[in-house]
């Protein structure tokens, strides 16, 4: 496994984003996903983040990316909703007659932590550090 690092740390922090269409209409096809996908790109460089993976459906999107210990995330996911949101509808109007108001975006998003071991690994190996040296002493 190859690990990230900066100057003072090293870490490997894996994130699934998934993003719902307000109303979870359905707006997304494949030119407004590649469109979506490139102003991703654009604005990931700002925030020390790399796209891994990028899908689709109708409704919403799953992105895959990596992230540095000092990634502001709720930031950079903001400004990409605001920034996409504002482009996809500038640059292809027919999606407002499905949408309602001006939002392209739900104001709400899922952001799950992935990669590395299972959690229940983790927590079985902390819990077990103590005991190996416990033992070791006696």
């Amino acid at each position: 496994m190859k690990l990230d690092s900066n100057k003072h740390s090293v870490f490997l922090l894996y994130y699934h984003l998934i993003l719902v269409t307000k109303y979870r209409r359905n707006v997304i096809d494949e030119r407004i996903s590649r469109r979506l996908r490139e102003i991703f790109e654009y604005i990931q460089l700002n925030y020390n983040i790399t796209l891994v993976e990028w899908n689709y459906d109708k409704d919403h999107v799953h992105v895959l990316f990596k992230a540095t210990p000092t990634t502001q995330l709720s930031r950079f996911i903001n400004a990409y909703k605001s920034a996409s949101s504002r482009l996809i509808k500038k640059e292809f109007p027919e999606i407002r007659e499905k949408l309602w108001k001006e939002y392209f975006w739900s104001r709400s998003y899922c952001l799950l932590t992935s990669g590395g071991a299972p959690v229940e690994v983790i927590r079985r190996y902390i819990e077990s550090q103590g005991e190996k040296s416990y033992v070791k002493s006696i």
